[in-house]
This record gives C-alpha cells, sequence and structure tokens, in this order.
C-alpha cells in the first residue's frame, strides 16, 4: 500500500490517502465494464481525472459484480457534454451528466462536488472535497482502471474487510441532508453482509420521520431497488426492526398491526421471500412481478378475488392503494393485477389497459399528427 501525502499550512507532511495497488484490492480488469474503461481513458486522454466510483468499487473488492458503474471527474457537465456526443446533461440542483450506450446501458458521471453546499447552484470541486459529500465509507472509494488502483480517503476498504458501516459525514446531520440514506444503510448491511453500528443504529431509529420530508419518487426508486435484490425478505424485515417500514409502506404497515395481523406479516414476508427465489435463480427484474408480490397479500387478506361483482380495474385501483405513497407505472400495476387473475385462473379482459381515457386520447393524437405532416 502506498501513501499519498499532502502539505498543511505549516509545511509538514500530512497523510491525505492510502493507494491499493492490484496485488492488494484483487480487482480484475476482465470484472469492470468496458465503456466505464473507455470513458475514464477518453476523459484522461483530454486532460481530466477520471475514476470510477461508489459502489461498483465496493463490490469489485468484494468479488461481485456491480449492477452499475457510476463514473466520477473534475471535468464540468458542459465539458463532458462537449466531449461525450451520446451524453445528456440531467438535474437541476446539481447536474449530472448521464453516458447513453446500447442494450439500454446508461453510465452516470457526476463532477467532484464542493464541500460548500447550495440550493441554488452547483458548486464543483476537487476530489479531495468530493469525498466528504458521499455517504459511508466503503462507497467513498475511486478506482482508476488505467493504473489499476484503488484510492482511499477515509479508510473505506479496511471498513469493506471489517464489515462495517461507518458514516462520513457526522451522523446528526447525514440523514437531515439526505434521508434517503438510511435505507441504504438497511440496504448495505443486507446486500454486503456487514454490522450496523450501535450509534448508526439508534441514529436511524431516531431520524425516521425524516423519510416524511422525501420525494415519493425518490422512496419509489429505493423500494424498487430493494425488491429488485434479491434480499428483499432480510430488507425489509430489517426496515421493521428499525421503524423505517412505516414510512416506505404505511399502508401494509398497518395491516401488521390490525386485526390478523401476525398471519399477514407472515403471508407478506413469505410472498418477498418467493420474490427473492424468482430473482437469485432467474434473474427477474420485471417490476411487474415485483409488484404482485408486494400488493398480492393486501388483495388476499381484504377478499378481494372472492367477490362476486369483481372488476379488473377495482382490483387496479385497490393494489395502487395498497402501495401507497409508493408510485408505481400504470402498466406495471396493472400487469400485476393481470398476473395475479391468470394465478387465480381468473379471466381477465384482453389489453384491459388501453381502455384509460388519456391513453386513448393520446393515441388518437398520435394518428391526427400522422396524418397532418404525412407526405402529400
Amino acid at each position: 500500500m502506498r501513501i499519498r501525502y499532502t502539505k498543511d499550512q505549516k509545511g509538514r507532511l500530512v497523510k491525505q490517502a492510502e493507494i491499493y495497488t492490484k496485488e492488494e484490492h484483487k480487482i480484475s480488469l476482465k470484472n469492470v465494464d468496458s465503456d466505464a474503461i473507455r470513458a475514464t481513458d477518453r476523459l484522461k486522454r483530454e486532460g481530466y481525472q477520471a475514476y470510477i466510483v461508489g459502489g461498483a468499487v465496493r463490490d469489485l473488492i468484494l468479488g461481485k459484480e456491480p449492477k452499475d458503474f457510476d463514473l466520477a471527474t473534475n471535468a464540468e457537465p458542459s465539458k463532458v457534454r462537449k466531449i461525450f456526443r451520446n451524453s445528456r446533461v440531467i438535474g437541476k440542483r446539481f447536474k449530472l451528466v448521464h453516458l447513453y450506450y446500447s442494450d439500454k446501458k446508461i453510465l452516470e458521471l457526476a463532477t467532484f462536488r464542493s464541500v460548500e453546499d447550495s440550493d441554488r447552484k452547483n458548486i464543483y470541486g476537487t476530489i479531495e472535497e468530493d469525498v466528504l459529500r458521499r455517504d459511508f465509507t466503503f462507497n467513498a472509494l475511486f478506482y482508476s482502471p488505467q493504473d489499476e488502483q484503488v484510492i482511499d480517503y477515509v479508510g473505506g476498504v479496511k471498513d469493506i474487510h471489517k464489515k462495517k458501516i461507518v458514516s462520513i459525514i457526522p451522523l446528526k446531520h447525514t440523514f437531515v441532508e439526505d434521508p434517503v440514506r438510511m435505507v441504504r444503510a438497511l440496504k448495505y448491511s443486507i446486500t454486503t453482509g456487514s454490522k450496523i453500528p450501535f450509534k448508526l443504529k439508534r441514529w436511524i431509529k431516531k431520524s425516521a420521520p425524516l423519510l416524511m420530508s422525501c420525494s415519493v419518487s425518490r422512496l419509489s426508486e429505493e423500494i424498487f431497488k430493494i425488491l429488485q435484490s434479491g434480499h428483499s425478505w432480510s430488507i425489509m424485515q430489517k426496515a421493521v426492526e428499525l421503524d423505517l417500514f412505516h414510512y416506505l409502506l404505511p399502508e401494509i404497515d398497518e395491516k401488521f398491526h390490525g386485526r390478523g395481523g401476525r398471519n399477514f406479516h407472515r403471508r407478506f414476508f413469505k410472498s418477498l421471500r418467493r420474490l427473492d427465489e424468482n430473482v437469485n435463480r432467474k434473474g427477474e427484474r420485471r417490476r411487474s412481478r415485483m409488484i404482485r408480490r408486494l400488493v398480492q397479500p393486501s388483495l388476499d387478506s381484504k377478499g378481494v378475488f372472492e367477490r362476486p361483482d369483481l372488476e379488473y380495474m377495482d382490483v387496479v385501483k385497490e393494489a395502487k392503494e395498497a402501495i401507497l405513497p409508493m408510485i408505481a407505472p400504470n402498466r406495471d400495476v396493472e400487469d400485476a393485477v393481470r398476473l395475479i387473475f391468470k394465478v387465480k385462473n381468473i379471466k381477465v379482459p384482453k389489453r384491459s389497459y388501453i381502455k384509460h381515457p388519456d391513453r386513448r386520447r393520446a393515441k388518437r393524437s398520435r394518428s391526427r399528427i400522422k396524418k397532418e405532416f404525412a407526405p402529400q
């Protein structure tokens, strides 16, 4: 292991970062996304710093296959946009760049953030500042595929080997700044086999109500990530234990504490176990299948499918209500309900989802536009 030093105000050498070589971190380039390698290489040829960062580096060190490869650079989004034709700048408060590839693959590229915060404009910084804006130490590692080195400013590599989740930002501030970090801590503890220290666990329980201030879309996306992880049963059990589940799926949580709650609790988590089996065995990624496992216990507990006047769209409405405030695309919810109908051998109208008035209007509008602009 090498040490990177800097000088303090008095000119004395101060340890800045630890640099791990290939022999130490054990990351093989064959396990690294080839487009991520080419993107960092292109940026470096243009004179910028560029690294693979975050969870991808953590997973590579753990010998796991990363689901996403995020990148970081000191090039500002406008500069990145000029370098990559396959890019698009997104975001308002803090701009990011998405690089688009075949097979719907997207690489997210962020410019180093400053420790100075602003609600109104982008404030960019150095790699040394950027590392202090990240959530946990094992997510604050920078990997250079060209040098095959991992740069560690906060002891993240050691925490990976200790299987310990350590917050970079002080606990009294980190969840106020971003409450979703609590959900991620649960997810990381299960997916990496890491321990949540007592102090961190206490702050999560104390800060749980902060999730009420999060946007519905962000929380919905986090729930889908949990369902896609192959560990939804364990993560949701942990969420119940640390008082977070109520803020993720309050309608389902209410059933845990109502009449027949113990039986419903058992059925709900049995459904998640089956989802995990499908994700791990078959690589299931369809959101409709995940929604089905999420809502079917609620629909069954209400006796929805025993009603003599059963209507397909009424069931769709009840399915949406079961996961509130979580939101999901109409088509995914409808496909989930259709799947439940099929499993229960109940006849369902063909292509029921095209009956929505807004979709009919959209279809007519597209037809009208085609006619108006058709070549004469």
